[in-house]
């Protein structure tokens, strides 16, 4: 009998430079099977491609195999491979909620799928899986059954260690895992009941079993100062121990500048540049000098620290600056991006030190209109390291002696602000969003507890530099686009359309509009929050219309930034703490190079963008964990006291209400309303009693007492204090 032909594969010249001993492509493969019209055997493929031999049979099971793990085949229980869109199956990631249940989120975008308690058994949040869509849940959502797990995402967590009738578990830290995980009497490693520890998982979940861990690290007592940091750092898997291949990179770095490399740079070390952070700053990436123009306007100069300079491409410290993404800030400690002799000393423009720096130089007409930029490399050499009270009051002119010992640098402050007035007011006409919120200092006591907390408060020397440092952006943005039509920009869209629909229901509650459509612009929103300042219920309609805003984040492509009405906007003036900030202080050094130019790659850019806003959002959960467990410490003590606070959310379950003066945040609980039945309008942001007519609504002013802490929760419950609280409230008709 005559051999069949072997199969011609349009992929095999690739794969036979790629491999020695080449097989069929993956997307011949699924050719095949799509052509088969049936789920294939392992073996009835061999015979499809003419593959013989040992060799090629065990490298077409290594492709099959990992076709299955990233999600393009499905093997079934019969033994047969088919084609996962043939299946009607959906890839996506799991996103665990702390009730329990969790959602899908497909990887090829759609609508997320709910899964339910029972479902979440089998997985963890974050895991990768292979979802059949089974029916509608009675909320009308589109409900999943997991058909296969492809990947797990949790391969250790942090927790703390109880014991249930004698058998040890762990209850993770990260409430979007409901499971528990139990722990073998040998794999305790001396923990003791309460202390938190780190878990290794040695069998992951499934439905009919629960998952296994061994204790593989022991963290402390649940109480101990610092604790909320440690945990946060595990919780949510942030890079903080500096690998050796660093330490070796930092010691083989010279400490002091050489003056080979001063003399290729401009070299503006004259011009009293100065840096202006807070008290407790301890990185100055950025300097300023500002001058009058001859003909009119101004000539502002951003130095920025050169740290891509030193923290080269492929590098062991660059390579840790990316999977960091951005230092992380918790209150009283901090993850840096970059070591400490980066970052605190060559990358920090430390006063009366040469320093190199990447320069923006703009020039800025009467109108505050950016005419025209530039970007150089140059050495610096700031005259003073100046903070924003410092500032305030040269300003302000109010101490002699302060005048006195700064006096070479009162005309260039001056000039800065003469410029920050006119920018401010430019900022006005074009229409950003200035939103009036409360942001937050904590202040310690004795063993890292809580013995203050206070608002923040914002001078002039705070906006002037925060406008400084947003026109650098602009130029930047502005210098790419020029040169290229993609880079790495911070984007901002629009509102979401359909909470749009929401809002302009809210707002006619109180004869209010939001001008501009299906399509309203910043200046729309900007008219409108002029129009709150003096009201009653100014933050309960700001809240509003901010949550009606999508969240900004780092892209390729620039599509302008909504909140700060911008066209272009990229972040170019903070490389010490953010990566984005570097790799746009890179593309700018690529784009000024007068030598031959290698391609940008901008895939590689993307994945980039993609992991700097994961970073980023990372951060600021970790950040808020930690946070939210201090202020639960500091809260121990006042249970059973009563405060007055107001609202700040409401939602089906109860009112988050904000304490005044401390600052701390609980839920009153829909069961902690007493003597009605309470619904819950979304639209109008409120509960009202069926019974009564007693509303409480988003920005109501109300006095509440502490009932409980929970410390492993990280929550505060909350019940209105008295009758006469209530009476407070605005009632509505039935």
């Amino acid at each position: 009998m005559a051999r069949r032909k072997k199969p011609l594969d349009p992929f095999a010249s690739r794969e036979a430079s790629k491999y020695g001993n080449p097989i069929p492509s993956r997307e011949y493969i699924i050719q095949l099977l799509r052509k088969a019209k049936k789920p294939q055997t392992y073996e009835k493929l061999l015979e499809l491609l003419d593959l013989a031999g040992e060799e090629n049979q065990e490298a077409l099971s290594r492709r099959l195999k990992a076709m299955e793990r990233d999600g393009q085949l499905l093997y079934n229980r019969r033994g047969g491979y088919i084609p996962v869109e043939e299946a009607d199956l959906i890839r996506g990631r799991v996103v665990g909620h702390k009730e329990g249940y969790g959602f899908v989120v497909p990887e090829d975008g759609g609508e997320d799928l709910f899964l339910s308690p029972r479902q979440m058994r089998a997985v963890f949040d974050g895991d990768r899986v292979l979802v059949n869509v089974t029916g509608v849940d009675r909320r009308g959502r589109r409900e999943a059954t997991i058909v296969e797990v492809l990947s797990r995402h949790i391969q250790q967590l942090v927790g703390r260690l109880f014991m249930e009738y004698g058998v040890a578990v762990v209850t993770p830290d990260n409430k979007r895992i409901s499971q528990d995980i139990l722990i073998p009497a040998a794999e305790l490693q001396g923990a003791e009941e309460g202390q938190f520890v780190m878990v290794e998982i040695i069998n992951q979940p499934s439905l009919r079993n629960r998952p296994v861990g061994r204790i593989i690290e022991v963290l402390g007592d649940h109480m101990a100062a610092g604790m909320e940091v440690d945990v946060a750092i595990r919780s949510y898997q942030l890079p903080h121990a500096w690998p050796s291949a660093v330490e070796e990179e930092m010691q083989q770095m010279a400490s002091q500048i050489s003056e080979v490399e001063k003399s290729k740079r401009e070299d503006l070390r004259e011009l009293p540049f100065v840096t202006i952070d807070g008290e407790d700053a301890k990185d100055f990436d950025d300097a300023v000098y500002c001058e009058e123009k001859k003909q009119g306007g101004w000539r502002l100069y951003v130095a920025i620290a050169d740290v891509s300079h030193y923290v080269r491409p492929g590098s062991a410290v660059d390579e840790q600056a990316s999977l960091r993404g951005n230092s992380v800030y918790f209150p009283g400690f901090v993850i840096p991006m970059l070591p400490e002799v980066l970052s605190n000393h060559l990358c920090s423009l430390l006063p009366r030190a040469d320093r190199l720096c990447l320069v923006a130089e703009m020039e800025i007409n009467k109108v505050g209109k950016l005419t025209h930029h530039r970007f150089y490399p140059a050495v610096i050499h700031s005259k003073a390291r100046l903070t924003y009270t410092t500032v305030a009051a040269l300003l302000n002119a109010i101490d002699p002696d302060l005048d006195s010992e700064h006096k070479e640098i009162i005309k260039p402050l001056k000039r800065l602000h003469e410029l920050y007035c006119v920018l401010r007011q430019a900022r006005e006409t074009r229409g950003a969003l200035d939103f009036d919120t409360v942001e937050t200092r904590i202040i310690f006591g004795e063993n890292r507890k809580i013995e203050q907390i206070v608002p923040l408060v914002r001078n002039d020397a705070h906006k002037l530099i925060e406008e400084c440092m947003i026109l650098a952006n602009v130029a930047a943005a502005q210098f790419i686009l020029k040169e290229r039509k993609t880079g790495i920009f911070r984007v901002h869209g629009g509102p979401n359309p359909d909470k749009l629909v929401d809002l302009r229901q809210f707002l006619a509650e109180f004869n209010l509009g939001l001008r501009g459509g299906k399509s309203p612009q910043p200046h729309h929103y900007a008219e409108l929050i002029k129009l709150l300042q003096g009201r009653p219920d100014m933050y309960l309609i700001q809240t509003v219309l901010l949550r009606s805003l999508r969240q900004a984040f780092y892209a390729t492509e620039n599509t302008g930034h909504f909140g700060l009405a911008l066209e272009a906007y990229t972040h170019f003036t903070s490389p010490i703490r953010r990566y984005p900030d570097l790799l746009v202080h890179r593309l700018i050094r690529h784009l000024c190079s007068s030598s031959p130019k290698e391609a940008i790659d901008d895939v590689a850019l993307g994945r980039y963008a993609e992991q700097a806003s994961m970073t980023e959002r990372r951060a600021d959960e970790a950040t808020r964990s930690a946070v939210d467990r201090l202020k639960c410490e500091f809260m121990l003590e006042r249970v059973g006291e009563e405060f007055d606070g107001f609202i700040t959310s409401v939602t089906g379950f109860g009112l988050f209400v904000s304490l005044n003066e401390i600052y701390v945040e609980g839920l009153v609980h829909v069961t902690a309303l007493k003597n009605d039945y309470y619904r819950f309008d979304p639209i109008k942001h409120c509960m009202h009693g069926e019974r009564t007519g007693m509303r409480y609504r988003l920005g109501d002013r109300i006095r509440v007492k502490v009932t409980r802490v929970d410390l492993d929760d990280k929550f505060i419950d909350f019940a209105l204090a008295d009758k006469k609280s209530k009476e407070k409230n605005k009632k509505i008709k039935k």
